[in-house]
């Protein structure tokens, strides 16, 4: 039931699937990202990744309403720690969600921006190459599409909400999925942190 390839975007991105909760998308209203998640994995533009800005490394505020939450993707970091399956702590995390969680359906989902898709991008990036990422998990839950990041010591993140942002502004962008059906959030094992990419004014 889990697909995957691995992507060469500078580092490798090892991006997954479960096939079986993908197809589910389209009795949801979620089929453009069924369709978009396909698509990148048939045949990714690998171009977007090998220059311009990456979502992971930005170092600036967008003044997103955070709220610790005590989200579910906790209990489910923690037993994917414990699997100890690979030797790395976010492969474990990634992998135990996409396979035992009925809501996970991809992870290392590959995502860019293009200049021309938002106002501003060169005064707020300082380039003209497209802003690029890959998303850890992406879930479906209560009618929106959920994208998280796995980071360890989430309480002591001070630009999670950034990368996060974008994250989800690119998949909206490249799915044609509205941003006010998405929700954001970063967690570890012990604590989650959450807000709504729709009410963030850049």
């Amino acid at each position: 039931m889990i697909l995957g390839t691995s992507l060469k975007h500078g580092g490798y991105y090892h991006f997954r699937v479960h096939k079986l909760k993908l197809e589910g998308l389209s009795g949801n209203g979620f089929g453009s990202l069924k369709e978009y998640i396909y698509r990148v994995m048939d045949s990714c533009p690998d171009h977007h990744f090998h220059s311009g800005p990456r979502s992971s490394v930005l170092k600036f505020d967008v003044g997103a309403d955070v709220e610790e939450s005590g989200h579910e993707v906790e209990v489910l970091a923690r037993m994917g720690l414990e699997s100890g399956y690979y030797d790395n702590a976010h492969l474990n995390v990634q992998m135990f969600m996409l396979a035992y969680d009925n809501k996970t359906v991809a992870i290392e989902v590959p995502i860019w921006l293009e200049p021309s898709e938002f106002r501003g991008f060169i005064d707020l990036f300082g380039e003209d190459s497209s802003l690029s990422g890959h998303i850890d998990v992406v879930r479906v839950e209560d009618g929106k599409v959920w994208v998280w990041d796995f980071k360890p010591n989430a309480h002591r993140e001070k630009y999670a909400s950034t990368q996060v942002f974008f994250y989800a502004l690119m998949l909206s962008k490249r799915s044609g999925i509205p941003l006010n059906k998405f929700m954001c959030g970063y967690f570890d094992e012990k604590r989650s942190f959450v807000f709504d990419p729709s009410k963030v004014s850049l």
